[in-house]
């Protein structure tokens, strides 16, 4: 008997027929003498839709009442389901987060988790029942509900897996795994059948959709093996594990891209220590993402520092950086938002020279400008126009012969 952990996103639940889809493959699997938990996201679009209700009371819905708000959509999906389980001849019993226990920090919309009381889910499953969780939410100190972010059901059910020390946990969604790049941009891509958790990480990180971040960062650390399937076909998915040798004779693994980038550039800065703390220091505060960080050689005692958020905090960001700039003396603060992020992940970066100088041949050859640059042990990120986003994915996918 294995303890499997399923969790199942918004597009696979998106109808009723897609949720008596689900109970069937459920049922079926506990058919086969496993216990199953299954995490559920809400239905495909009503996230979106309660987000949209918020934004048309205030500009600035307070924290702890959006998320009051966001997290009832899991709660129509779990007792959908468990309808459903039920109706087709199952057991099920379906729990909000509060309910498990999933105790969180007090960080409303961007919630961790802390801990799992897993005992009442291991008390049902010994009843022969499906355990049914909402994803994405959970429950501070003072009993206040919390959301984990957008894509937070995918944490939670890996940090269940860990709690629980399920034998595997299976993320179910539209796509039949993870691919070499996004296949919509190039039809060749291939589905990768094994990944490290190194190399998942950095492709969450650099703009991957098919996982949250988190959740990989978390199936890492307590070495929940991990699978990404599609939820309409029975095809094998992508087991995101532990690193092998056979992965490291790979050079290049996949290329990743992010569109949600914005560069902010603080021109003429004072070229004096603690500059750079006083301009990150209290974008950290506001718990803004900064990613990529450039700054130039210093000319007559001024520097230039450019670095990149996420589009979506560009804005608030200015409201910190601005102020501050112009105490410092900096000559002028510049934004754009017309700019993308592209990266090249493998293991086989560790032992495989060249792989930066092919990345910039390759990208040259079609005069493609790199604005900006980072690296890892095993990713190469850039910067460049958001207009050659495209090109520059099909050619260094080409370049490292990922399709073949």
């Amino acid at each position: 008997m294995a303890l499997v952990v399923k969790k199942f996103g918004g597009t696979s639940v998106g109808t009723v027929e897609k949720i008596q889809l689900v109970a069937q493959r459920v049922i079926a699997q506990q058919q086969q003498g496993d216990q199953v938990v299954v995490v559920v996201s809400a239905m495909a679009g009503e996230t979106n839709r309660l987000v949209g209700l918020s934004h048309a009371i205030t500009k600035t819905p307070e924290g702890r009442e959006y998320d009051v708000l966001v997290s009832t959509g899991e709660q129509v999906t779990i007792s959908l389901l468990s309808l459903a389980i039920q109706n087709m001849g199952g057991k099920a019993i379906s729990f909000l987060g509060h309910q498990v226990k999933i105790l969180t920090d007090e960080a409303h919309s961007k919630a961790r988790i802390l801990s799992i009381e897993g005992e009442r889910i291991h008390q049902e499953l010994g009843q022969g029942k499906v355990v049914v969780v909402a994803g994405f939410q959970g429950v501070d100190r003072q009993g206040n509900l919390t959301t984990l972010g957008r894509g937070g059901s995918d944490t939670t059910a890996v940090a269940l897996a860990a709690a629980l020390k399920a034998d595997i946990c299976e993320i179910f969604t539209d796509v039949d795994g993870v691919y070499t790049t996004d296949p919509n941009m190039v039809p060749h891509a291939k589905k990768i059948d094994r990944i490290s958790y190194d190399e998942m990480l950095e492709m969450a990180s650099t703009g991957a959709k098919v996982l949250q971040i988190r959740s990989v960062e978390m199936a890492a650390k307590y070495q929940v093996p991990l699978e990404v399937r599609c939820t309409f076909n029975d095809n094998p998915g992508t087991l995101v594990t532990q690193e092998e040798a056979q992965m490291e004779s790979r050079m290049v693994t996949g290329v990743s891209y992010d569109r949600n980038e914005a560069k902010i550039a603080v021109r003429e800065v004072p070229d004096k220590p603690g500059i750079a703390s006083k301009i990150f220091t209290p974008v950290s505060e506001a718990n803004i993402n900064v990613d990529m960080i450039v700054q130039n050689v210093s000319s007559k005692g001024h520097t230039d520092l450019t670095f990149t958020v996420p589009k979506s905090e560009l804005q608030q960001s200015l409201k910190i950086v601005e102020p501050i700039a112009k105490a410092i003396g900096a000559k002028q603060v510049e934004t754009s938002t017309e700019i993308a992020k592209v990266s090249v992940i493998g293991l086989g970066m560790r032992s495989h020279a060249g792989i930066a100088a092919k990345m910039f041949e390759t990208l040259a050859q079609d005069n493609i400008n790199v604005q900006m640059i980072s690296t890892s042990e095993i990713k190469i990120s850039i910067i460049i126009d958001e207009k050659y986003l495209e090109l520059a994915v099909r050619i260094l996918h080409d370049a490292f012969e990922l399709g073949n």
